[in-house]
């Protein structure tokens, strides 16, 4: 047997596009594919049946532009369709591999995102049935099967699509097209996100909204177990009837229970997802943070004076301990939680990867609390930490930016972030969002518990309001970033320090550098460094510190002198008017001064740019960083 590839075992976020209506499908589909590529792929495709009933598949490894050039001059009518970016994790990219896969006969085709987990069996069983298959992918497994149990038990196209669905293991976002029904798309979710757009007599499939918002602002999210059957009666491509259909959307489980569907409206503008002059998505959202965090300020006092905060806080109250949950940048960003609600409301936090707190045994008790933290809300391994952590008498609470995706919906409560769409891959506004409602979060909920003091709540509440306005002159001082930025461009590795609040900004900006640069960091609290970083220090080593106020400044100037001392090169973040790090660094940023816990969200806007700025230098993909995607929605 072939090796195994595909966007499925241990895949990262593939994109899907799916329309039925009065248009030409093949320009949707492919704007669409655009609007999904910052989830990172390496192959797209699109399928389409023709006026004459024939079912036209184009594919191509490489960008959607390479797709476009391999579609020029084919036959791309018709007025339904689905489209795919894949993501390869096992195995070479190639033609072969990507979606949209076929059925043996060649009638029916599909695009999944996912993982089959029982796919060699159910291979091996349509290999004994004499089937052959031309890719490597599970995905291909399940288009044989529903071809298979269509001749095999008669089974109408919806049918055999819902008994296939019930055969297989794992996750999946499946749309499929059935030749013979050239009025029908059916798709289905479980564990992958997928969402319908509802238009006048027309309908759109995404994997999130961003390809549907130019048409339509009303979506319906589908639930795990989920099957829809998008129909459009009256619509015949075969004949071209397309203007005289009227949509119809029946929703049901996989296993045939009918449901209702909740249409809601997506509060998205177009111009979100437009670069708006910048030279790159991270670029506009670095700079944006400003007008993004007095939305996410506006939104959160909202949620924590109204209604919703009484549910809330009657979660929170009886909390004896407070376990955080995340991945990557969110788990930086609720490290940086854990000082500010054990500082405040003194309950103990304990911060897992999801990754990880899935596959041990952790001890969890009625009463304790999760905070799981997603920008994308689709993250698998923080959905089944949250699962997990529900089953052992947990309850949680999730902070997201996305509305009505996943983990929101398992979660008891939730605090959206709101600061729109962020389309880069190397989280920035996601992360400053975050880090602004945990830190309110634990200012209201230690005024409210009486261990923060009205003066002290008064004074860090006026301070959170001063942040958009501090981050506006951070970003007035971009040329000086830019300078540190040919410095470090050069370098093959990196450490950043911090201590307190700020170590995590530490490991935030070293992930930043990596994510996009490829240029190895590390991130440490600054005393660690005695403990075995300092015996990598050298000139070729620079050190990234972020040195601005606390409690332990001066300590913090002992751990720089010790770097000096050993002809280390430091890069430093301050705040305005030191002069004590300034003499000892080789080159500074300024930052303005702003409460220690509070720090993080200014401190990280210049570690931002200068991950950007050495990208930019070493001509890297800033918005697309190679074998990165921007959520992780399978393992």
């Amino acid at each position: 047997m072939q090796p195994f590839r595909g966007c499925s075992v241990h895949a990262i976020m593939c994109g899907i596009v799916g329309y039925i209506g009065k248009r030409q499908a093949y320009p949707v589909l492919v704007k669409g594919l655009h609007r999904l590529e910052y989830r990172g792929y390496d192959s797209a495709g699109v399928a389409l049946i023709n006026p004459s009933g024939r079912l036209n598949v184009y594919k191509s490894q490489g960008k959607v532009s390479d797709l476009e050039d391999t579609a020029q001059n084919q036959d791309l009518t018709g007025c339904i369709g689905i489209a795919h970016t894949r993501w390869a994790t096992h195995g070479e990219p190639g033609y072969k591999n990507a979606h949209p896969h076929l059925s043996e006969s060649g009638r029916l085709a599909i695009v999944h995102n996912g993982i089959i987990e029982n796919y060699a069996a159910l291979r091996e069983m349509l290999i004994g049935q004499g089937r052959t298959f031309k890719s490597d992918t599970d995905t291909e497994v399940v288009v044989q099967l529903i071809e298979h149990l269509q001749e095999q038990d008669h089974l109408s196209f919806p049918q055999s699509v819902q008994k296939a669905l019930q055969m297989v293991h794992g996750s999946y976002a499946v749309a499929v097209l059935d030749k013979q029904q050239p009025d029908t798309i059916v798709a289905a979710r479980k564990g992958s996100p997928l969402v319908v757009g509802v238009g006048d007599d027309e309908l759109f499939l995404g994997s999130d909204a961003s390809p549907i918002i130019e048409y339509t602002n009303r979506v319906i999210y589908l639930e795990d177990e989920d099957m829809v059957i998008l129909h459009m009666p009256g619509q015949d491509c075969a004949s071209g009837r397309a203007e005289q259909a009227v949509a119809q959307i029946m929703l049901m489980t996989i296993r045939g229970e009918r449901k209702t569907p909740q249409i809601q409206r997506v509060s998205m503008d177009v111009s979100q997802l437009e670069k708006g002059g910048y030279d790159h998505f991270m670029l506009k959202e670095i700079c944006e943070q400003p007008q993004s965090l007095r939305s996410c300020l506006q939104s959160v006092k909202q949620t924590l004076s109204g209604t919703d905060a009484e549910r809330i806080f009657s979660l929170l109250q009886s909390a004896n301990r407070v376990l955080i949950t995340a991945c990557g940048t969110s788990w930086h960003a609720g490290l940086v939680a854990k000082y500010a609600i054990e500082q405040m409301v003194r309950v103990s936090v304990d911060v897992d990867y999801a990754s990880e707190l899935r596959y041990r045994q952790p001890v969890i008790n009625n009463g304790d609390i999760v905070i799981a933290i997603s920008q994308s809300g689709e993250t698998a391994d923080t959905l089944a930490a949250i699962d997990m952590a529900k089953k052992q008498g947990a309850r949680v609470l999730s902070i997201c930016n996305v509305i009505g995706s996943s983990i929101p919906r398992a979660s008891d409560e939730v605090i959206y972030t709101m600061v729109g769409p962020e389309i880069g891959v190397a989280s920035t506004k996601a992360f400053t969002a975050q880090v602004t409602v945990l830190t309110m979060l634990a200012l209201v909920w230690g005024h409210r518990r009486n261990t923060l003091d009205d003066e002290h709540y008064t004074y860090l509440m006026q301070e959170l309001d001063s942040l958009p306005d501090k981050i506006a002159q951070v970003l007035d001082h971009k040329e000086a970033v830019r300078q540190m930025a040919q410095t470090l461009s050069f370098a093959s590795s990196c450490l950043y320090i911090g201590r307190s609040y700020n170590y995590p900004v530490a490991l935030e900006g070293a992930l930043k550098l990596k994510e996009i640069s490829y240029i190895h960091a590390e991130g440490y609290p600054a005393a660690e460094m005695k403990h075995g970083p300092i015996a990598l220090i050298s000139q070729e080593m620079p050190v990234v510190t972020v040195a601005t106020s606390s409690d332990i400044y001066d300590k913090l100037v002992s751990n720089i002198q010790e770097i000096r001392a050993r002809q280390g090169r430091v890069m430093a973040v301050v705040n305005e008017g030191d002069t004590e790090v300034e003499r000892l660094a080789d080159v500074f940023v300024e930052v303005p001064r702003v409460a220690e816990c509070l720090s993080p969200i200014v401190n990280i806007v210049p570690l931002q740019l200068l991950s950007y700025y050495v990208a930019c230098l070493k001509g890297c993909d800033v918005d697309q960083p190679r074998n990165l995607a921007k959520s992780v929605t399978v393992e």
